[in-house]
């Protein structure tokens, strides 16, 4: 096993690492929509589903894997009124369509409206 760092993602706020390379398989922890080099995070569903694809992305990267990679992801929405608005991002960034959970959550870090953990193959 190796963990998976860069800071090209946000760093972890507890104790945990932002992934970790098992064989040929990337597990990311789940992203929340954290800007790596400002430590903001932005305003609306929108934004913060693409600075937390982003932030999925930086992870594979870093673990020479990708988003065409991954085969599944969990998804997490503080509303579940926001899972269109939400999807229309998603489907930009993981077009491989691969197997997803997405639920809505009473509460997530940071009070963010999303997050997003993926599993991919290495490149």
């Amino acid at each position: 096993m190796k963990v998976v760092e860069t800071s090209n993602a946000p760093g972890a706020i507890g104790p945990y690492s932002q992934g970790y390379e098992v064989n040929e398989l990337v597990f990311t922890s789940g992203q929340i929509p954290v800007n790596p080099q400002t430590g903001e995070v932005p305003s609306g569903i929108t934004a913060q589903a693409e600075q937390s694809c982003k932030n999925v992305e930086a992870i594979l990267t870093a673990a020479g894997s990708g988003l065409e990679n991954v085969f599944k992801t969990t998804c997490f929405l503080a509303d579940m009124a926001d899972f269109a608005e939400f999807n229309q991002v998603y489907s930009k960034y993981f077009t491989s369509k691969p197997a997803r959970s997405c639920v809505a959550v009473k509460e997530l870090p940071k009070g963010v409206l999303c997050e997003i953990e993926a599993i991919a193959v290495k490149q």
